[in-house]
C-alpha cells in the first residue's frame, strides 16, 4: 500500500480494463490521480482493524480497491454499487468482493445482515443522505459500526453554499456529519479527520502555498503535467497523510465512526 503508484491491471481475457477516471470516483494505477487515491486510501488503511472477522457491507464500493484491502481482513465482505460498469468491474477484478448492484437509498440486504458498514467518500454525492443512514442503521446489527468519511465542507468548499465538485449534492462538517448520524439513531463514537503530514505541508509550501490547488491548476488547464509536478504527485503515500481529531474544523476529509445501539 505504500508504493507511489500500484500499477493498473493490463487488459488480458482474465483483467478487465481500467475503470475511465471520471471524476466523480478516484482509481488506482494513474500518478497524477495519486494524491487523491492516497487520500482516500489512508482511511481504509487505518480503520481495517475495524473490519477484521467481520460480515462487511461496503455501501459505495466504486473501483473496488477498498473493498478488496478489507477482504483480506473481514470474514466476508458485500460491495454496493449503482453503477452498472463499476459493479461488473469489481465482480471480475476483486472476486474476493461479492459484489451487488443496488441503490443506496434502499440497501438490498435483510435487517441486522451485517457487523459493519463502509461508506467512504460517498454521502456527499448522495441526495437523500438522511434515508441511506436510516438504511445503514436497518442492516446493522446491534453493536454494528458504520466507518464513514466524506470531504470536510469547511476546506473543500470554502465560503461556498454549494459544492465545488459537480458530483456532490452536499458536503457536511463536522457538527452537520454528527446531527445526521444521531438523527438516523446512531450513537457516534469518534469524530476524526485526514490531515495533511510533514511530507505534505513541504510540498505545500513548495507549489506556492496548495499542493492540491497546484493539481488542480495543471487539470483544469488541459495541458501536460510538468515532470516535476507529476513526480511529487506519483510519490505521496499513505504514510504522507495523518489521521486526527485535532483541529477537526481544518481537516481535509471527516471520518467518522458511529455504532447502533
Amino acid at each position: 500500500m505504500s508504493e507511489a503508484v500500484i500499477p493498473a491491471a493490463p487488459a488480458t481475457d482474465d483483467a478487465p480494463e481500467p475503470l475511465p477516471l471520471t471524476g466523480e470516483r478516484t482509481v488506482p494505477g494513474i500518478a497524477e490521480e495519486n494524491y487523491w487515491f492516497r487520500r482516500h486510501e489512508i482511511v481504509y488503511d487505518r480503520l481495517l482493524p475495524r473490519c477484521a472477522g467481520k460480515i462487511v457491507l461496503e455501501a459505495g464500493s466504486g473501483e473496488g480497491y477498498g473493498a478488496n484491502m478489507i477482504a483480506a481482513v473481514a470474514k466476508a465482505v458485500v460491495g454496493l454499487d449503482y453503477d452498472r460498469t463499476a459493479a461488473a468491474h469489481v465482480h471480475t477484478r476483486y472476486p474476493a468482493v461479492q459484489m451487488v448492484r443496488g441503490n443506496l437509498a434502499a440497501l438490498p440486504l435483510p435487517e441486522s445482515a451485517v457487523d459493519a458498514v463502509v461508506n467512504f467518500q460517498v454521502i456527499e454525492h448522495l441526495w437523500d443522505q438522511a434515508e441511506f443512514l436510516r438504511e445503514c442503521l436497518r442492516v446493522l446489527r446491534p453493536g454494528g459500526e458504520l466507518l464513514i468519511s466524506t470531504p470536510n465542507r469547511i476546506t473543500f468548499s470554502p465560503g461556498r453554499d454549494t459544492p465545488l465538485n459537480p458530483f456532490h449534492t452536499r458536503e457536511l462538517n463536522a457538527a452537520e456529519l454528527t446531527e445526521l448520524l444521531e438523527e438516523a439513531g446512531f450513537r457516534v463514537e469518534l469524530m476524526t479527520g485526514v490531515h495533511h503530514g510533514p511530507t505534505l505541508r513541504a510540498l505545500d509550501a513548495k507549489h506556492g502555498g496548495s499542493f492540491i490547488d497546484a493539481q488542480i491548476e495543471r487539470a483544469l488547464a488541459g495541458e501536460p503535467w510538468p515532470a516535476e509536478l507529476t513526480a511529487d504527485v506519483a510519490g505521496i503515500t499513505v504514510d504522507d497523510f495523518a489521521l486526527t481529531p485535532d483541529a477537526i474544523d481544518t481537516s481535509l476529509d471527516l471520518v467518522a465512526l458511529a455504532v447502533k445501539p
